[in-house]
């Protein structure tokens, strides 16, 4: 938090200083719909990412202290990392041959549940991410390119699918993963590698949810840590039974389950697999109301931000925020259709990749938007993003919030995958065409927080003896 105060000035220094604009960045000025005047977040620039055009990708991170973004890129089969100092793309790890890229389907969609890479988190000099085949590669961060690639562990069979989002605990001793399009799908605890120079990930154990009560969980979503309770908190979008005789999905039907929230304690006697039920006070399923659930992100006095969203109960029409401890939970109204979701504990502000927004003329027309909403939990404001815009990471030292936007849809014959932009605002935020020649990119928001200089000092002391990696997202 301490870089709070100083980061205003820096950004001056940054944009006024030509010789920090080198290859692989452009300061382009945002424009159009995605970069309002009128709001606290300032869409800043744009980092272009080399190679094919954003087609496809998944989860984001940040690791403040690397001063690193991390983006599961399936469209260059990598994890493409830019340095949030200057921001500029820095280099890409994996690449074909590691990861699975994008695979298509037979009427040439892309395929989310075999692509890869898919979701990815970090801890010191060790990145973890999922690919489509269901395995977790480990990576070097202090390694070069051609060295960085660890290990490959799978989590059940290819046949599982992907290895899709992922959280850690603070000190990087416990990794949780899911394979949300397995079936069914579960949960894998890992020992992960801490602050050891070397990698030794292993399994610890695989995590289903069955019981009575519980019906249908056709997926599992985005883990999030929580310090304080040492608890794993993750998102279940669809939880049959939810309420009583609820329609859990089908060929042709629509969903009318709410999802829930499963707490799972690593601390706690595992077997090789493990099999958890309704919450029984220490881990289990809590049912939710009025929300199914993809993203969760633990922000300030022990609440987590769910991301509701109408991909999963089409009734869905505000995002949620529940007490950890207690369980008493309340809806921000305004905002809906989330995937990832993240807390910046350097301006104590959610931010949630919202793809699927009811659209101004009112649902079920939906529009993405990058939503921030204040540690109260109250909608501040949304902002426009590229259509299909669902990832979102923030760098907690430095204020700046990271969105990639898609390339334009015209980039992408009949047949190559069809995920491109329809609107114009990715490319007015990227500084690109909005024809077959744009590329999407990875938008830049800055949220100035301004502090006088005690504030400032008591924040960098309490810098000091805090762990901010953002492993509570």
């Amino acid at each position: 938090m301490s870089a709070r105060f100083t980061f205003r000035n820096s950004i001056a220094a940054m944009l006024a200083a030509p010789a920090l604009v080198g290859a692989g960045t452009a300061y382009a000025a945002c424009t159009g719909p995605g970069a309002p005047t009128n709001t606290e977040t300032k869409c800043l620039t744009a980092v272009q990412i080399p190679g094919n055009p954003l087609l496809s990708y998944d989860i984001s991170w940040v690791n403040p202290h690397r001063a690193e973004y991390y983006l599961g890129d399936r469209s260059n089969s990598g994890i493409d990392i830019i340095d949030t100092r200057t921001l500029t793309f820095k280099r890409r790890l994996g690449g074909p041959g590691v990861f699975r890229g994008v695979v298509l389907r037979a009427n040439g969609t892309v395929n989310n549940d075999k692509s890869g890479p898919d979701g990815v988190a970090s801890h010191g000099r060790w990145l973890y991410a999922g690919d489509g085949d269901s395995t977790l590669k480990v990576f070097d961060l202090d390694a070069p390119n051609n060295s960085a690639h660890k290990e490959t562990i799978p989590t059940g069979t290819p046949g599982d699918n992907r290895v899709d989002e992922m959280a850690l605990t603070t000190d990087g001793e416990f990794l949780l993963t899911v394979n949300n399009a397995a079936d069914p799908p579960f949960a894998t605890l890992f020992n992960a590698n801490g602050d050891r120079h070397f990698s030794s990930v292993s399994v610890v154990s695989k995590i289903t949810i069955a019981g009575p009560g519980i019906g249908t969980i056709p997926a599992i979503e985005q883990p999030a840590w929580d310090p304080k309770t040492k608890r794993f908190y993750v998102s279940v979008p669809i939880v049959g039974g939810n309420p009583s005789g609820c329609n859990a999905g089908g060929p042709g039907q629509i969903v009318t389950c709410d999802g829930g929230l499963l707490v799972i304690d690593p601390a706690a006697n595992m077997t090789a697999t493990t099999v958890l039920g309704a919450f029984d006070g220490n881990t289990g399923l809590v049912k939710l109301s009025d929300c199914g659930p993809n993203g969760a992100t633990v922000g300030p006095n022990d609440n987590l931000l769910l991301g509701c969203t109408q991909a999963n109960n089409p009734a869905n029409r505000s995002t949620l925020v529940i007490n950890a401890t207690t369980k008493h939970f309340s809806h921000v109204n305004g905002i809906v259709g989330s995937d990832e979701v993240w807390f910046n504990k350097g301006d104590g502000r959610y931010y949630t990749g919202s793809n699927r927004n009811c659209a101004p003329a009112g649902c079920p027309a939906q529009a993405a938007v990058l939503g921030v909403i204040d540690g109260t939990s109250v909608l501040i404001e949304t902002i426009p993003q590229s259509s299909g815009s669902h990832s979102v990471a923030a760098d907690s030292k430095r204020n700046l919030i990271f969105v990639p936007q898609n390339a334009p849809a015209a980039r992408f014959p009949a047949g190559t995958g069809g995920n491109g932009d329809t609107t114009p605002v990715g490319a007015g935020i990227c500084g690109t065409a909005n024809d077959a020649t744009g590329t999407g990119c990875i938008g830049v928001f800055v949220h100035h927080v301004d502090r006088d200089g005690d504030d400032h000092d008591r924040d960098r002391d309490r810098d000091r003896d805090e762990d901010d990696h953002d492993h509570d997202h």
